[in-house]
């Protein structure tokens, strides 16, 4: 193998890790290595670069980020433990971390948040393209504090290396295309990075082009069809639930188009460097499930659905066309100090916008978001023991929804925090804390302004038992401010098939976790344990009141006590190693519970179900293949008036053969999706009943390293 084989072969796949060590290393099986040549894994998302870090975290690089690889981050992380996706079609996916999502769930963009409208509605896509991304981080629970009050669930890093930080030795180049037959999917992405002298160069694009994609059997539940049948009896319509008129076999209105690409240049000294990058993101994605067509319309669009010729035009499905802009800067500097190591300057620009167009073409409602914001981090030496960073982030959001369909008015959202992060030790015991203090305010064009004070606080420990197993525990209070679309709603919001109203009368979310962990990492076994519990105070959801608004059931945003309680483990086992090959298992497990604290104790909307997963990997000289089976429980503790969802079981096949044509490493790789061909809904989704996941789907490509 050349070098460039030895770096995408070698044990990458999911770093897994409780570490307040200076060193995080992956914990992966498919290695011919022993744990102390283990590959190290920096996590850049926390301010003490991986120095200290007492919560569950998960880095996905390497190989497994190629094999991970999908339209959305929320469909390429689900592999994860604890981590689910919400699903809007191909084109949305937004994280889902222990059963959290929206805007307790922070998604970032090397370090700053993506800037665009994804937390006001569960239509809106995520700006990132996972095939720009060198890693991706994972950090689950309200320790995340240093990142904002939204990231009270959790927060992802997206690294895309965008802005260099070293000039590279020299030029390196990956290009990739990928072609499946699902929806006749297209995906094309490439990078380079290089430099000369003190300046480093960084370019990248992709494209992703995907019809609608087939589906095993009917787009619409079981469930939804029987309520419908019931509906249709109750109104005495004497109509007949038809089958022949339900979509099946294909999910219309799945399709996507996205591409885009950033340019980025550094300059760099033996202390520091600066740099600055300039990106651009474009979709265009339909709509599943979604109907702007709802009581009180239906005349007057069946009049505009004749075309001049007297005859009724095809409905269709809505459309999302989506534009955004984002210029970064960043300045990171070494300090000839004794008291303070280093220092990090991190701002972003972003100018988004998108419209949603009516099935007829009809231009409809047009997001605009301007936001930018800007984070200094500080980070000070050994004082008594005690290593730190103090940090300051600032934001301002100008957010408006302009249409007949608007169901929030424009607000400018304006916050600052300053929090403070230290790691030291006693003997054996590690021990990390932080501080943050943020001051939030919410100002619509009408009506009064909504100021928040927020406080968040996190204490950590880690407690080596031998020299491959700790414990951890970890103690946090956190709290979020509402956001807009909480405080202010009040419209149609046909995305969720309902009239929204806020309440301006919201206080902030407050919330106080604990959890813990035991993880053991040796030369063939892997095991991490982790159980976490969450008791919030004000925990803001919709209720559905029981009225009509304008043909749809009206929800009133409210605030009332709820917890969260769950699990998850990892265990992987290299079983066999020999010249050149080794042969490993994994298996995975996962549940979470949410439910409101009053006298009913009802559950809430939208939970994860259980799963659990079992896995085998075959590296032998220049051929990997993978194996893993995937079950999804029901999910049957539901919120009221909310339909359950069948489990279903997944099988995915990973295939890939590397060889060396010259100077460079070529790779050429099959994936197999969904080969159960099971029907999958995740529970997740607000379209979960209308929408379900694509079919059995194949995949093939080939990957060129320079």
């Amino acid at each position: 193998m050349n070098k460039h084989q030895h770096k995408n072969w070698r044990f990458n796949r999911i770093a897994l890790g409780v570490a307040m060590a200076t060193t995080i290393y992956s914990g992966n099986s498919i290695a011919q290595q022993t744990s102390e040549d283990l590959e190290e894994v920096i996590v850049r998302a926390h301010p003490l670069s991986g120095e200290g870090l007492a919560q569950p975290f998960a880095t996905l690089d390497g190989m497994a980020l190629q094999r991970a690889q999908a339209a959305s981050i929320g469909e390429t992380l689900m592999g994860l433990p604890s981590v689910t996706s919400t699903s809007f079609g191909q084109a949305v996916g937004r994280p889902v971390i222990r059963g959290q999502q929206g805007a307790r769930v922070k998604v970032m963009e090397d370090r700053i948040d993506t800037m665009d409208v994804s937390v006001s509605s569960p239509d809106h896509a995520t700006t990132i393209d996972s095939f720009t991304a060198e890693s991706i981080e994972v950090f689950m629970g309200p320790s995340t504090l240093v990142y904002g009050s939204g990231a009270l669930g959790g927060v992802v890093d997206v690294h895309t290396g965008r802005i260099p930080h070293e000039v590279p030795e020299e030029t390196s180049a990956r290009f990739e295309g990928r072609a499946g037959d699902n929806g006749d999917r297209r995906t094309a992405a490439g990078r380079i990075d290089t430099g000369t002298g003190n300046f480093a160069f960084h370019v990248d694009g992709f494209y992703r082009d995907a019809d609608d994609y087939e589906i095993p059997g009917f787009a619409e539940s079981k469930q939804q069809r029987a309520l419908e049948e019931m509906e249709e009896e109750d109104h005495d319509e004497g109509e007949e639930h038809s089958e022949e008129e339900e979509a099946r076999d294909k999910l219309p209105g799945s399709y996507l188009e996205t591409y885009g690409g950033a340019v980025g240049v550094s300059y760099v000294t033996d202390t520091g460097f600066v740099g600055l990058a300039v990106s651009r993101y474009e979709s265009n994605y339909g709509l599943p499930g979604h109907a702007h067509e709802h009581e009180g319309e239906e005349e007057e669009h069946e009049e505009e659905h004749e075309d001049e010729h007297g005859e009724e035009e095809e409905e269709g499905n809505a459309e999302l066309d989506l534009e955004q802009t984002r210029v970064d800067f960043e300045w990171g500097q070494e300090l000839a100090s004794p008291t303070f190591e280093s220092l990090n300057l991190r701002i972003g620009y972003n100018d988004y916008e998108h419209v949603e167009f009516e099935p007829n073409g009809e231009a409809g409602t047009k997001f605009e978001n301007e936001a930018w914001e800007g984070r200094f981090e500080l980070v000070h030496s050994e004082l008594s023991s005690v290593k730190g960073v103090v940090g300051l982030q600032a934001y301002h959001r100008d957010f408006s929804a302009l249409g007949e369909e608007a169901f929030v008015e424009p607000v400018e959202t304006t916050g600052a925090g300053l929090f403070y992060v230290a790691e030291t030790s006693f003997n054996s015991l590690g021990v990390e804390g932080g501080l943050r203090a943020e001051q939030v305010e919410q100002d619509p064009d009408s009506g009064s302004s909504k100021d928040f004070t927020l406080w968040s606080a996190s204490l950590g420990f880690i407690q080596p038992l031998t020299d491959t197993w700790n414990v951890t525990a970890q103690l946090d209070y956190s709290s979020r401010a509402p956001t807009a679309v909480e405080l202010f709603a009040d419209g149609p919001h046909l995305a969720t098939q309902a009239f929204e109203i806020g309440d301006p009368n919201l206080d902030e979310e407050k919330a106080g976790n604990v959890s813990f962990g035991i993880h053991h990492q040796s030369e063939r076994w892997l095991m991490s344990f982790n159980a976490y519990y969450t008791q919030f105070d004000g925990f803001i959801y919709e209720v559905e009141t029981g009225e009509i608004e304008d043909g749809l059931p009206v929800f009133q945003f409210t605030q009332n006590d709820a917890e969260f309680y769950g699990a998850d483990a990892l265990i992987q086992w290299q079983a066999m190693t020999w010249n050149r090959g080794s042969l490993s298992f994994e298996t995975s497990a996962d549940a979470v519970r949410g439910k409101l604290d009053e006298g009913g104790e009802d559950d809430l909307p939208r939970i994860p179900p259980s799963r659990w997963s079992v896995g085998a990997t075959l590296d032998w000289a220049n051929f990997l293949a993978e194996i893993r089976y995937t079950r999804v429980s029901d999910q049957d503790d539901v919120a009221p008036n909310e339909l359950p969802t069948d489990g279903y079981d997944d099988l995915q096949v990973h295939l890939a053969y590397a060889m060396d044509v010259g100077e460079t490493n070529v790779e050429v790789f099959f994936n197999g999706t969904n080969l159960t061909d099971d029907e999958q809904r995740l529970h997740t989704s607000f379209i979960k009943d209308l929408a379900p996941q694509p079919g059995i789907t194949l995949e093939a490509g080939i990957r060129i390293i320079l």
